[in-house]
C-alpha cells in the first residue's frame, strides 16, 4: 500500500511540475508521462508513457514533450518520422560534442515511424514523399498518414530500455509488440509506380544491433541526438516560439546546460539533401548517421576496420581499404572504396544490395534508397587517388 500510494504522489509531483517548463503548452484531456514507468514497468499501451497520442484526428504531444530531427536522418525504407524527447521536471542533458547528449534517468525518447497516404487508397499503400514535412510542427494529421510503429527509449537506473509500440489498423491505439513482426506494403510514387516490399518491426532484442553502440559493454544507447544531427532550425508551434535552432530551444526549455553561447562554434552536419552544400559534406553526413554507429573504433563492427564516422579518413574510411571480414557482402570487388570508381567499390555493393547476408545496414531496411546511393556514388567519383 505504501508503495503504491508513493508511486501516486510521485506521479503526481512530476506532473503538476512538468508544466512549469518555458516554452511548453498543455493538451486538453491527455494524461502526462506516467512517472511509475521511469523506473521499471512496460505498459501495454503507448498511451500509458503520456508521450504521443491520439486527440481526435490527430496524433499530438503532450505538455512537456518536445519535438526535435536531425540534419540527416537515418534511411527505414522511405518511413518519416515523428521524434519526441521529455525528461522529468527539475533534470536536465548535458552537452557533448563527439557523442550522445549525456541524459539524465528518467529520459524519454520516442520514434514513430508512419508514412504519407492518399484518399481511397488500400490500406497497404503508402506513398513515397521524401519533400513532405508532416511532423513539422509537431504532431501528424491521421487522415494524411498510416502510424506503423512508435519506439521508446527509457533511460533507467540501470541503463536505456528499448520498449517497441505496434499502431493498430484504425490508429487508435498502439499496444506494446516485444516479437517484433512483418507488415507488408507498397510504395507507390508520384508517378503510380509500386513497388511491394515488408517492413519488419525489428523483436525487442534486435534493437541492440543498431543501439549497441560500444562494442566493450552489454548496454545499448540513443543514435540520433548527438549535437552535430541536432544543431538545426526546427518549424516549432507557436506555442513553443515558432522556428528556432533546437539546440537553443532545449536549453531554453531546459533540456540541456552546458551550451557554448556563440552556436557558431557548435558542430553541424550538412543535410543530405540539400544541393546547395558541399557534395563532400552530404555524403559524409549520410554515412555518418546511417553506418557510423556501428562502423566506428568501437562499434559492433569495429572488426571490419572500416570507420565511417565525420573524422575518418584514408584505409580507416574504406578508401582503397582490403576487406577483411565481408565475406558475399564483397560483391567480388578489392576495395571498399575505390577513388573514382563506385562499381568497384564494395561500400556501394552494399549500399545497392537487399539480400541479408550483402546489405547494409544489415537491419533496419528491406528497400534500397536510391537517391542515398547516388548521392554516395557522385562523392565516390570524385575522389582521388589509385589503389593500384
Amino acid at each position: 500500500m505504501r508503495g503504491a500510494l508513493f508511486a501516486a504522489l510521485a506521479t503526481l509531483l512530476s506532473l503538476s511540475a512538468c508544466g512549469e517548463r518555458e516554452g511548453t503548452a498543455p493538451v486538453p484531456d491527455l494524461p502526462l508521462i506516467a512517472a511509475n514507468y521511469i523506473d521499471a514497468g512496460n505498459p501495454e499501451t503507448l498511451r500509458e508513457w503520456g508521450q504521443v497520442q491520439r486527440s481526435g484526428g490527430e496524433l499530438v504531444l503532450s505538455e512537456g514533450v518536445l519535438p526535435y530531427d536531425l540534419n540527416t536522418p537515418l534511411f527505414s525504407d522511405y518511413a518519416h518520422k515523428l521524434r519526441t524527447v521529455w525528461m522529468p521536471a527539475g533534470t536536465s542533458a548535458q552537452y557533448r560534442e563527439g557523442e550522445v547528449l549525456d541524459f539524465p534517468v528518467g529520459t524519454v525518447i520516442t520514434k514513430t515511424f508512419y508514412y504519407p497516404v492518399s484518399d481511397g487508397a488500400d490500406a497497404d499503400e503508402v506513398l513515397l514523399d521524401t519533400a513532405t514535412d508532416f511532423a513539422a510542427s509537431g504532431k501528424l494529421q491521421l487522415s494524411e498518414v498510416r502510424l506503423i510503429e512508435t519506439r521508446v527509449l527509457v533511460h533507467r537506473e540501470a541503463g536505456w530500455e528499448a520498449i517497441p509500440y505496434r499502431w493498430n489498423d484504425d490508429q487508435s491505439e498502439a499496444t506494446l509488440n516485444r516479437i517484433g513482426g512483418i507488415i507488408p506494403l507498397n510504395l507507390t510514387t508520384a508517378e503510380s509506380e509500386s513497388e511491394p516490399f515488408d517492413y519488419v518491426i525489428p523483436n525487442v532484442n534486435e534493437c541492440a544491433s543498431c543501439h549497441g553502440t560500444n562494442s566493450n559493454e552489454a548496454a545499448i544507447h540513443p543514435i540520433g541526438p548527438k549535437v552535430r544531427h541536432l544543431n538545426r532550425d526546427f518549424a516549432y508551434s507557436k506555442t513553443l516560439g515558432g522556428a528556432r535552432n533546437q539546440i537553443e530551444q532545449l536549453s531554453r526549455v531546459g533540456f540541456l546546460t552546458g551550451v557554448p553561447v556563440d552556436l557558431d562554434g557548435v558542430p553541424n552536419n550538412a543535410r543530405w539533401d540539400d544541393v546547395d552544400a558541399a557534395l563532400d559534406a552530404r555524403a559524409r553526413a549520410y554515412l555518418d548517421i546511417n553506418c557510423s554507429h556501428c562502423h566506428s573504433p568501437v562499434g559492433p563492427a569495429d572488426t571490419s576496420g572500416l570507420s565511417l564516422e565525420p573524422d575518418a579518413s584514408g584505409p580507416a574510411l574504406g578508401t582503397c581499404k582490403l576487406p577483411i571480414a565481408a565475406g558475399a557482402g564483397t560483391g567480388n570487388r578489392r576495395w571498399g572504396i575505390r577513388p573514382g570508381h563506385p562499381d568497384d567499390s564494395i561500400l556501394i555493393y552494399r549500399m545497392e544490395a537487399k539480400e541479408g547476408d550483402k546489405m547494409m545496414p544489415e537491419i533496419g531496411r528491406a528497400t534500397v534508397h536510391a537517391e542515398g546511393v547516388a548521392l554516395v556514388r557522385q562523392w565516390v567519383e570524385t575522389l582521388e587517388g589509385d589503389c593500384s
